[in-house]
């Protein structure tokens, strides 16, 4: 038996890796007994972040309390591997830190499945992220384990990573190989993986207090566990990948790469990603703009380029405006195509698992207003009306891609929060609402323009923007947005006394601003005004999370692949598309505050992409 012995918050504390069927036996003894007094805290330590890809491997598997850890070394196989299964199917309740990626590894190479593990699981990054949702760069303490234990437990909480670092450059491997690399009896290595279910353990009942002292709903922390469970088995499901296709594309965009750098370069530009190149290349092709940044510098950024290339900053179509300037388009194309390789095409063939299956993350709690977000790949972040990505993409065999989205499900919200007379008539009468809102604002020979006026000001009050913001997405003349402010206002003078009273009640609560279903919102002093955006927000992203939850009850999870932003994607079978369609936007329409939340359903070819266009 290896131990290490170690101190947390002036406590002593043990690690403890079995060597044998002898010290498994005290392991069996110590788990029993730990199960009858609480939740045991449990960890995995593996080979990296892509689950699902070709020899990826469990190494460890972590149980511990708030004085033993026990490192089991599954990766030796036999009677270890067992003994940790043994603990896995006996165990009454595990606190896990950042559950769903400890349920996907242990569904996938332990043989525990999620619909078994997940309903005895505590998620402690879930309860801090309602303690407090920010990030540290957002003034937050973060959903991270060691920062999170510096604080609530000890200010010296240990943190090996660093010491782990300097084994992985003695062995000649980096950050990216290392976890995979290191010798499974490396005395930090079992340290390092002892140590977070200590800290987890403790941690746990230290957020407890925490919530239980700002009052957060317990029903709203087990909503969460639910969503967060959800969205594993939609992430274990995945979608299957067009690998001949995604091959051929990649190649394509680093082609395309190389021809916009060229063409970047005939006109000084040596590198597409060189601000300063570019910003003089521009001038001295005659462009001026006054758009700068924090330090007085000319911004080069993504909406000055689309503006003087002529291209919708979303779709990338031609605003037809004026004359194209072609360094500005060449640089949007050669990133565009860089981005898209390494962000999409490269990841997807790196990740993809041996059936051929591309197994998005999806973090089911991610913004501060608990937003959802999908990374390796990003598949949140694609634009708009992109059907080339996510024509890789594919829905089984016989099936057929359903998108089912919410109508205008902000604008809805806003109504409904803020109780805007007008803006639920119009809503109730089936009314396009930007179409609605330029009427009363221009009268009604209003024009195409007015109403792209209206949206972008309804859209401004949802995301927190001005009128300045708002001319630069939409190219409209500051003057005429300010006086579209105005005029919204006095047509939905709701909207802005809502506003004022959530304003002065976080100014009354600490800066916190408690949206509809109970969630802690924190907010910037600087940025008060920004209660709007967050509140509706939120509310938006629970009634995303709710119609989740109706789709599994109606026995339909099985065929949702993702949620994406106010979206659920789905694989049905083409013979039943129509009817699994409807019964989709059933389980997404409800009534929130008497303003209906709606959805639409889309049905498409076997691609993602053929929902955007695509052949196939």
């Amino acid at each position: 038996m290896k131990e290490f012995d170690y101190r947390i918050a002036g406590e002593p504390v043990q690690v403890k890796v079995p060597e044998d069927s002898f010290d498994l036996q005290a392991f069996r003894r110590w788990f029993e007994t730990a199960d009858r007094r609480g939740p045991i805290a449990l960890d995995t330590e593996t080979t990296g972040l892509d689950i699902y890809s070709t020899g990826y491997r469990l190494r460890t598997v972590q149980f511990g309390d708030r004085s033993t850890a026990w490192v089991i070394p599954f990766e030796l196989g036999g009677v270890f591997a067992e003994a940790a299964r043994w603990a896995l199917r006996l165990g009454r309740k595990f606190q896990i830190h950042n559950a769903p990626f400890d349920w996907a590894v242990l569904d996938r190479h332990a043989s525990m499945s999620i619909e078994d593990l997940a309903p005895r699981t505590i998620d402690t990054r879930l309860k801090a992220g309602l303690i407090d949702p920010r990030q540290p760069q957002e003034g937050g303490r973060g959903t991270a384990l060691k920062p999170l234990s510096a604080y609530y437990i000890d200010p010296s909480a240990p943190d090996t990573q660093g010491d782990l670092t300097a084994v992985f450059r003695s062995l000649k491997l980096t950050k990216a190989t290392g976890w995979a690399g290191i010798p499974l009896d490396h005395p930090t290595y079992l340290l390092y993986a002892g140590l977070d279910v200590l800290l987890t353990a403790r941690l746990d009942a230290s957020l407890d207090e925490e919530l239980k002292r700002l009052e957060v709903r317990p029903r709203l922390i087990a909503y969460e566990h639910e969503i967060a469970r959800i969205c594993a088995l939609m992430q274990r499901t995945g979608m299957v990948l067009d690998i001949d296709y995604t091959r051929e594309l990649d190649g394509q965009l680093a082609d395309d790469a190389l021809r916009y750098e060229a063409v970047a370069l005939r006109y000084g530009v040596e590198n597409v990603n060189a601000a300063a190149q570019l910003r003089t290349a521009l001038w001295e092709m005659g462009e001026r703009w006054e758009d700068t940044t924090a330090s007085g510098l000319l911004k080069v950024d993504k909406a000055v380029l689309h503006r003087f290339a002529d291209l919708d900053q979303n779709s990338g179509k031609r605003l037809n405006r004026r004359t194209p300037n072609p360094l500005a388009e060449a640089v949007i194309r050669s990133k565009r195509a860089g981005k898209w390789r390494s962000a999409y095409t490269q990841t997807f063939l790196d990740t993809v698992d041996s059936d051929g299956r591309v197994h998005a993350f999806v973090n089911s709690m991610q913004a501060r207003t608990a937003r959802m977000s999908i990374t390796r790949p990003a598949l949140q972040t694609l634009p708009s009306g992109d059907a080339m990505i996510r024509r890789c993409l594919l829905a089984e065999p016989g099936h057929v891609m359903v998108s089912t989205d919410f109508k205008a499900v902000e604008l809805r919200v806003l109504a409904a929060l803020a109780d805007v007379k007008r803006m639920k008539e119009a809503i109730r009468n089936g009314e396009d609402l930007h179409s609605f809102t330029a009427r009363l604002v221009f009268g009604e020979n209003f024009t195409p323009e007015h109403r792209k006026y209206c949206k972008g000001v309804g859209f401004s009050k949802v995301y927190g923007g001005g009128a300045e913001a708002t001319a630069r997405q939409t190219g409209a003349p500051i003057e005429d947005i300010k006086r579209a402010f105005a005029a919204y206002n006095r047509v939905y003078p709701e909207v802005r006394r809502m506003s004022n009273r959530w304003q002065r009640e976080a100014y009354e609560t600490g800066m916190v601003h408690v949206s509809v279903t109970g969630r802690r919102l924190p907010l910037d002093r600087d940025r008060i005004y920004a209660v709007v955006n967050y509140g509706v927000q939120s509310a938006a992203r629970d009634c995303l999370g709710q119609s989740l939850i109706n789709l599994e009850e109606a026995g339909l999870l099985p065929y949702c692949r993702l949620p994406i932003h106010d979206e659920v994607l789905a694989s049905v079978p083409q013979a039943e598309a129509k009817d699994l369609a409807r019964e989709i936007e059933r389980c997404m329409t409800f009534d929130l505050y008497g303003v209906p939340i709606e959805a639409e359903a889309e049905i498409g070819g076997r691609s993602w992409g053929s929902l955007y266009g695509a052949d196939y």
